[in-house]
Formats: C-alpha cells, sequence, structure tokens
C-alpha cells in the first residue's frame, strides 16, 4: 500500500492484490461486460485520474485508475441500480482488494442511503462513497454519459426530474467538495 492511501482515508488494499490496468480490462471482458461498457469505464478512469492529479490531498492514484476501470464491472450482469452490489459480488470472488469492492458497491450517483437502498430493493446499508478515492470515481461517473462529458447539472436536472431532491442535493455538495479539493470547478476540468 501507498503511503499516499494510508493518508487519503484508509483506502488501505486488504483482501488481494490490486490488478494492473490489462488485467483489468480483462477482467471486465471475461466478466461479459461489452465494449460500450469498457468504453465508459476507461473514460470514468481517466476522469478520475485528473481529479486525483488536481487533488490537494493526498489519493492513492493507482486504486483510482484500477477502481475507475472495474467500477461498472456489474453492468456484465444488469444495468439496473443492483449493477453495483452485483459488481462488488464479483470483486469478491475474483479476490480483489477491500478497496476496489467498495468502490464499485459505492458507486451509484454520489451514492445511496440505507433507506435509498431499501427503496431500491438492495440490501440495507448505506453505500455513500467515504475515501477520496470512491468519491472521485463515483463523481467521475456522473460527469459522463457513455464516455462523454456531460456537465453536472445535467445530472442534478435528471435526480430533481425524479424528485429525488436528496440526492440531487448530495451530488451538488460532492461536486463542490472536490471542485474545492481541486481548485477548479469539476465541469470545466
Amino acid at each position: 500500500m501507498s503511503t499516499h492511501a494510508k493518508e487519503a482515508g484508509g483506502a488501505e488494499r486488504k483482501g488481494g492484490d490490486l490488478p494492473d490496468k490489462d488485467a483489468a480490462l480483462k477482467m471486465l471482458k471475461d466478466a461479459g461486460a461489452d465494449d460500450h461498457v469498457i468504453a465508459h469505464c476507461r473514460a470514468v478512469s481517466a476522469l478520475a485520474m485528473k481529479i486525483a492529479a488536481k487533488s490537494t490531498k493526498p489519493v492513492d492514484a493507482e486504486l483510482v485508475e484500477i477502481g475507475g476501470l472495474l467500477h461498472d464491472i456489474g453492468r456484465s450482469k444488469t444495468h439496473g441500480i443492483s449493477h453495483a452490489v452485483e459488481g462488488a459480488k464479483i470483486a469478491k470472488g475474483l479476490g480483489l482488494p477491500d478497496a476496489v469492492i467498495r468502490i464499485i458497491e459505492r458507486h451509484i450517483g454520489a451514492g445511496l442511503t440505507e433507506q435509498d437502498a431499501a427503496r431500491f430493493n438492495l440490501p440495507k446499508k448505506s453505500y455513500i462513497p467515504e475515501t477520496l478515492e470512491e468519491k472521485m470515481i463515483a463523481h467521475a461517473d456522473n460527469l459522463l454519459s457513455g464516455d462523454r462529458r456531460i456537465p453536472v447539472s445535467q445530472t442534478i436536472s435528471k435526480l430533481v426530474r425524479q424528485q429525488d431532491l436528496d440526492a440531487a442535493k448530495r451530488m451538488l455538495a460532492l461536486h463542490k467538495e472536490l471542485s474545492d479539493l481541486c481548485g477548479i470547478d469539476l465541469d470545466q476540468l
């Protein structure tokens, strides 16, 4: 584990070795992720790495890169909201580190509360991203539609239209937190 990982809020890599980029891409392919999902995962990883590079706090960049690549591995089973839970199961089965499993499980929007989880029939627990690495990947995902950049306002507007104001507020707060951390509005990155 790098010293940066330790300082970045406990994103320790317990539970297995972190695969390299090629191995992570092979895991996606072997799990059954299609080319569109893989392109999206590459884009999320690249954007999350840009956010990590701008961070004024230490971040485990290797974990950000690999977590970004694997965040949607569950889309090989479902494109519904449960893809995060399915992805965590796949990651556990592959023996991936706990830090990667948490990234996969917590990347939906700006996270899901226990109440949100119950509403979506997911195992009842918090899916709110906690470490900087988790937050960076979750938010990079929010700033992309497929592999195309979109402004955070577009994603927030969708949540407002769905009358999910708490999720919209969490996403706006996450955008502000990471923008402040990076010294730039992430829509401009």
